[in-house]
């Protein structure tokens, strides 16, 4: 478990781009349970769509490697500094299964596959309820900057 005060220690990112707001359950070097409540006061649905508001395709995968993030850092033993990056390296097959609207509450669910040479590639899943919302193959690094 992680409440929002241990992910903001570990993820650089802040509103409106921070997407992870608990984490239910975390084994260390396999997998990671995480959730996004979604509220009309998200600041990408007053342009997507202002007659039918759905969450960007795109800010669900976000949310899944800000998962995988916090994922890989407990699994390295790290909290990441001002010099640390943590970079998509790779999606692949993304799916989007459902629309995802305000009042709905995302839980992503990915499971590190493979961790070699600084690449970690995870698997993961969106619902919201029982029903998939998005799936994808996420590949991540972490880079030192200067």
């Amino acid at each position: 478990m992680m409440d929002i005060h241990q992910i903001l220690k570990q993820l650089p990112h802040r509103y409106p781009i921070l997407l992870v707001d608990r984490v239910l359950e975390i084994e260390k070097g396999k997998r990671i349970k995480a959730l996004k409540n979604v509220t009309i006061n998200e600041p990408f649905f007053t342009g997507h769509f202002p007659h039918r508001p759905v969450m960007p395709g795109v800010l669900m995968l976000e949310a899944m490697a800000q998962a995988a993030a916090l994922l890989c850092f407990d699994t390295l033993g790290v909290t990441p500094d001002d010099k640390t990056v943590y970079y998509f390296a790779g999606i692949d097959g993304a799916r989007f299964k459902r629309p995802v609207e305000p009042g709905d509450q995302l839980v992503m669910d990915v499971t590190l596959e493979r961790a070699k040479a600084g690449i970690f590639k995870f698997k993961g899943a969106t619902r919201v309820g029982d029903e998939i919302a998005c799936e994808a193959e996420l590949m991540c690094t972490m880079r030192t900057i200067a």
